[in-house]
């Protein structure tokens, strides 16, 4: 394999056919994607059924090929294929699906993946010349082109109508390089390129019998958020992930699972000597139970108490032993006296950037896809942030530590 085709070794790419004649052309397209390397899923529409059968494509791509939300004995999970993929490709679009791309409509499988999908979005259209020029057709490719989605241009020839004109389909060929193309500017832009992160996220759970234990409400949804972009930034990723139902299928993320505040500590500490970026944003508990009863413990009493210890301060550790090149981020949660905790967590641990949220403010903090930070920098910068996603939130942090790398 020569240099240009190791571009899309191992790269996931997701291929959403919709009904169209050119529904054909998406058996070579897989199977030239698939012989550079590439792993491929495919998402079709039932009318993408009529032109192509799922099972060809499941053949050449060597994954299952589903056509609906559920097939009655099991639920296809649509949020979870529009994260996995590197991109998806819409291959063909037809003007009916190009309608509800651009319109937000959702009565298949494949609208629900694109919908979901955390990745970038390319589509090849195809259709016959006046449903191509027709003034919707426009206005709808328009409104995707402001969504950030990247159309492969149509090709001009004989089309199913039995007529001559633009509407073809691109070839599958000539979208193969158009994917190349894609990556290696990609890859060219990720300045967190041949670095390691090392994120921490999700709760602490400590045991206080067999049955019992201490935790709190952190799901980890920011910080596999923040996991994810610094990924996507480049860096190779370690994620070490308390006891929670999320996880995280980047490529680039490896996870750590931990379950006690002691084995968070001791995974982060192993993983540090060679991080060059570490962003604490697990809810780490400060007190575990002095002594763990070996059996249950029986309501014989009116009152119990559990006399407590404190746990490894962790970002404290860091702060002392991190060296000149070294980027350590922490975050500050708080119901009181938000920016006066924040910056004394900053000072105090050694840090290079906090994070400050407040459990007063409306959607965010735990259980939340939304959050609203401040971040503080060392240097007295201070950033507001409004209310987004935790995506979108996990970027902008992702950013600031760029920023102040090449301060």
């Amino acid at each position: 394999m020569d240099a240009t085709n190791k571009i899309l070794q191992g790269k996931k790419i997701l291929l959403g056919v919709s009904g169209s004649i050119a529904a054909y052309k998406s058996a070579t397209l897989v199977r030239l994607l698939v012989k550079e390397g590439a792993e491929v899923k495919v998402v079709m529409t039932q009318a993408a059924a009529d032109f192509i059968t799922p099972l060809t494509l499941a053949t050449l791509s060597k994954n299952d090929v589903p056509l609906n939300i559920s097939d009655h004995n099991s639920w296809n999970n649509h949020v979870m294929l529009g994260r996995w993929a590197d991109v998806m490709l819409v291959a063909p679009a037809s003007a009916n699906t190009i309608a509800k791309m651009a319109n937000g409509g959702c009565d298949n499988l494949l609208m629900a993946v694109f919908l979901s999908a955390a990745c970038p979005v390319m589509f090849a259209p195809a259709m016959d010349e006046d449903m191509w020029h027709h003034p919707a057709t426009r206005a709808n490719l328009e409104k995707l082109s402001k969504y950030g989605l990247r159309q492969i241009p149509v090709d001009s020839g004989e089309l199913a109508s039995g007529l001559v004109g633009e509407g073809r389909m691109a070839e599958p060929e000539s979208i193969v390089t158009l994917l190349r193309q894609h990556f290696s500017q990609h890859i060219k832009q990720k300045p967190l390129a041949g670095q390691l992160a090392v994120v921490t996220a999700g709760p602490t759970v400590e045991h206080i019998d067999p049955v019992r234990y201490i935790s709190n409400h952190s799901t980890g949804k920011m910080g596999i958020a923040i996991a994810e972009a610094l990924a996507d930034a480049g860096a190779k990723v370690k994620l070490v992930l308390g006891p929670t139902y999320l996880t995280t299928h980047h490529a680039g993320i490896e996870i750590i699972p931990v379950t006690t505040a002691d084995e968070m500590f001791r995974s982060v500490i192993a993983a540090f000597p060679l991080s060059d970026i570490v962003v604490a944003a697990a809810a780490v508990a400060d007190y575990r139970p002095a002594n763990i009863a070996d059996k249950k413990i029986k309501k014989n009493e009116e009152q119990l108490t559990i006399a407590l210890e404190k746990t490894h301060d962790i970002l404290r550790t860091l702060g002392n032993n991190k060296g000149p090149a070294q980027m350590l981020v922490g975050f500050s949660l708080e119901t009181n006296n938000e920016k006066e905790y924040a910056l004394k967590k900053l000072r105090d641990k050694n840090l290079d950037m906090i994070v400050m949220n407040s459990l007063a403010d409306p959607g965010a903090g735990f259980n939340y896809d939304t959050n609203k930070v401040t971040l503080f920098d060392r240097k007295g910068k201070e950033r507001s942030l409004p209310l987004k996603s935790k995506q979108e939130v996990a970027r902008d942090i992702v950013s600031a530590i760029i920023e102040l790398q090449h301060a």
